[in-house]
């Protein structure tokens, strides 16, 4: 009896972890398959088919897919079932995931102000070729998630033993034209394979094949499945209606039809062998509508086409061999919890890097005391090999080491120079163009170069050295020469025209540059060169004479906001403090005719700003902001005083202030403080409308701050905040002006 009973045991043990496959094998049940088609976002809507046939009980044996479906088949046979993907499609950010964009939110402020300053970022390899060319998105964020979503599933492995359910996907190697299917290799590689849309993503380089979307060879894969030995096959598609000549007007029609085209390769012969089709309307919905909406429409419609279904699927269970009460028990893990568990770490294993290279990521992030590992700190670490060591690609692979983990950083080609492209519009000096190179340079410390050339009214050109010998602190020497072409209003009226040059060189040794402080202390020197001085009686009360300063400084910038130009929470905080002189001590006075005739003690400037975002709902976040600029001294020279205007701190001068209600430059007194409040409400995805109101007191001398007429404006604007930058309108008015002004915007601001 006691052995009968161990032996009980076994079996029922036995029994449940492969309770998958003993549902397939009960007498007379037949083997079931799910098909999902390719379709870019359209795909989604396969997760609320998924829903359904899990509520009706409908046991799945085998899963096949290609592009997007490839994606949800890969994910659902290792224990993603339909309510985890339905999840997990929701809560990913689409606009960073299907671009080339990093994630900095873990590294350093300049690095974070950089990416929202260039619209477009891409590496360049000089001399070596880049195998992840290709395509207008390298898709490296892509195959970071798929790496991370299919935690303990990323050696090489066979689909049909090693996964929870036997899968296969297919991809199209373009070299001989040929439809290739993956039963076996590394999964998240397989999915990435599948899904490469020509130009649009690059293709994956396997041996000697060059592999692409495998909707060109067979979108609907339903004969794979019957090769794998399915009985039943449900297959779901998301193609829309076939194109008429009238709806093909334009580049992107043009090509869309032609994949359209290709993709119906065994699209009829697959769906004959179909026992249950379902084709789910997509229509207004195309490959890339990744929104939330969209996300949440696709799923809803897959899960009502499905529904409508329903007596057919219960129909269907007599085929398979089932009665309607049977429900598959499946013991898979639901695997959400794969982005923010921890695994034990075994050790690190770097490949591809240099000795200097693997103690810069030990130190930066303590791996040496780090015993466990999770999706972020996996995200975190291949963004600064691209970011901090500049390799072209970089991958976290974690290694099952018994019931821990063993972590390989492998790291790719190392990038010649990083490639910075920013334009913008406005209505104030309309079209610019700026231009970024980032060239590492071969030292035992990491040290890069930043180059930039601004085009445009204001012309700029600056080159810039960083070292990187710890973790935080990045020393920095920079020269930059600025054309500026200034336009200076007194009271709404425009008073005189400004050109001039501006060559300026900086020396920070101290640089903490941290993830959401900045702390400098540095040497600045300027040589201000005035070409020209057009304007009214009044402009000719200031005299300009080409002059030099050499400053002392010390700033403070710290920045927790969730977004650089629409945050919903978090706060900003940025001081200086400047002592500037002539020599190193003491400023020149000048004469009336602008000739030295002594020297005093230096100018010191106090300046600060502060804001914070306060959540007020899901859509409405209030923003109050402190700021002011303080000039103490004897001499202040008139090129660096108070002047506000504008939406942005330092946009066409470096002292600039912002001012609700005016848009052009207007100096004010030399003691300047003011408050705003703007209330800004998100109304869909993606569009904004913001409010702002702003009071300041201003005068020449702090006691007299109170005594002066206080400054009042208003502005309501409209954003559209794209991938390129914020695209937006704004109408406002002052007390100072006295008129509405009306400025437009297109693109990131710099």
């Amino acid at each position: 009896m006691k052995k009968f009973l161990i032996l009980l045991t076994v079996v029922f043990f036995c029994c449940t972890v492969n309770a998958q496959q003993d549902d397939s094998t009960t007498v007379g049940r037949k083997k079931v398959a799910v098909v999902l088609s390719g379709g870019g976002a359209k795909g989604m809507a396969h997760i609320g088919v998924l829903k359904v046939l899990e509520k009706a009980g409908i046991p799945v044996d085998i899963i096949t897919g290609t592009s997007m479906g490839s994606i949800i088949g890969g994910l659902y046979s290792i224990g993603y079932n339909a309510s985890a993907l339905d999840s997990m499609v929701r809560v990913q950010d689409w606009s960073y995931v299907i671009t080339d964009k990093e994630d900095l939110r873990h590294q350093s402020l300049s690095d974070r102000k950089k990416q929202n300053t260039y619209a477009f970022t891409t590496g360049l390899t000089i001399g070596k070729k880049d195998m992840n060319a290709g395509g207008f998105i390298k898709g490296k964020n892509l195959a970071e998630l798929f790496q991370q979503l299919c935690t303990g599933y990323t050696d090489s492995l066979d689909f049909t033993l090693d996964l929870l359910i036997p899968f296969a996907c297919v991809a199209t190697n373009i070299i001989d034209n040929s439809e290739v299917v993956f039963h076996s290799g590394r999964l998240p590689q397989a999915m990435r394979a599948s899904m490469a849309i020509p130009a649009a993503f690059s293709p994956v380089r396997i041996s000697d094949m060059v592999l692409v979307d495998g909707g060109l060879k067979n979108n609907y894969p339903a004969d794979i499945a019957r090769e794998m030995g399915a009985d039943i096959i449900i297959g779901v598609t998301v193609q829309g209606a076939p194109k008429v000549a009238d709806d093909i007007s334009n580049t992107m029609s043009i090509l869309s039809q032609i994949i359209d085209v290709n993709c119906k390769n065994k699209y009829d012969e697959n769906l004959a062998i179909t026992d249950l089709h379902l084709q789910v309307d997509t229509k207004g919905y195309g490959s890339a509508s990744f929104s939330q909406a969209a996300i949440d429409t696709l799923i809803r419609r897959g899960e009502e086409l499905a529904m409508r279904h329903w007596d057919d699927i219960i129909a269907l269970k007599q085929r398979i061999g089932i009665d309607e009460t049977f429900r598959p028990t499946i013991y898979h893990p639901l695997r959400p919890q794969v982005m923010t568990e921890k695994h034990r770490v075994t050790s690190y294993t770097f490949e591809n890097m240099t000795p200097q290279d693997e103690k810069f990521l030990r130190q930066k992030f303590h791996l040496n005391n780090t015993d466990s590992i999770d999706a972020s700190l996996e995200q975190e670490l291949t963004t600064s090999m691209r970011v901090d060591l500049f390799y072209q690609t970089a991958e976290c692979r974690l290694m099952p080491d018994g019931n821990d983990m063993r972590v390989i950083l492998l790291a790719g080609n190392r990038k010649t120079a990083q490639f910075h492209a920013g334009f913008r519009y406005d209505t104030e000096e309309y079209a610019a163009v700026q231009l970024g190179l980032d060239i590492p340079l071969k030292t035992n410390m990491p040290i890069n170069t930043d180059i930039t050339l601004r085009l445009g009214k204001r012309l700029m050109a600056k080159g810039e050295l960083t070292a990187h010998p710890r973790s935080f602190t990045r020393p920095t020497i920079s020269y930059a020469f600025h054309r500026n072409d200034v336009d200076i209003y007194m009271e709404g009226e425009r008073s005189y025209n400004i050109l001039y040059n501006q060559f300026q060189g900086k020396l920070v040794p101290i640089n903490f540059d941290l993830k959401h402080f900045n702390l400098q202390f540095g040497l600045r020197w300027d040589f201000m060169h005035y070409r020209n001085k057009l304007g009214s009686e009044t402009s000719k009360q200031v005299t300009l004479k080409n002059e030099h300063f050499l400053s002392y400084r010390a700033q403070l910038n710290y920045n927790s906001e969730d977004n650089w130009y629409f945050p919903t929470h978090g706060a900003r905080f940025n001081a200086e403090y400047a002592y500037v002189t002539n020599d190193l001590a003491k400023l020149s006075v000048r004469d009336e005719n602008g000739n030295r005739i002594g020297k005093k003690t230096g100018m010191s400037e106090v300046s600060a700003d502060w804001r914070m975002s306060f959540p007020l709902g899901s859509r409405l976040t209030l923003q109050p902001m402190l700021f002011g600029r303080m000039l103490f001294g004897t001499i202040i020279p008139p090129v660096l005083g108070n002047a506000i205007g504008g939406d942005w701190f330092g946009h066409y001068i470096e002292q600039q202030m912002p001012f609700a209600g005016i848009g052009n430059i207007e100096y004010v007194g030399h003691h300047y403080v003011a408050a705003q409040l703007q209330a800004q409400q998100r109304i869909g995805n993606s569009n904004y409308v913001l409010l702002r109101v702003a009071g300041a007191q201003q005068a020449d001398h702090l006691k007299e701050i109170i005594d002066h007429r206080t400054l009042l404006g208003v502005q309501a604007a409209y954003y559209y905040n794209t991938m390129f930058g914020p695209i937006g309108a704004t109408l406002g008015y002052s007390n100072r002006t006295k008129e509405p002004y009306f400025y437009l915007n297109i693109g990131y601001e710099f």
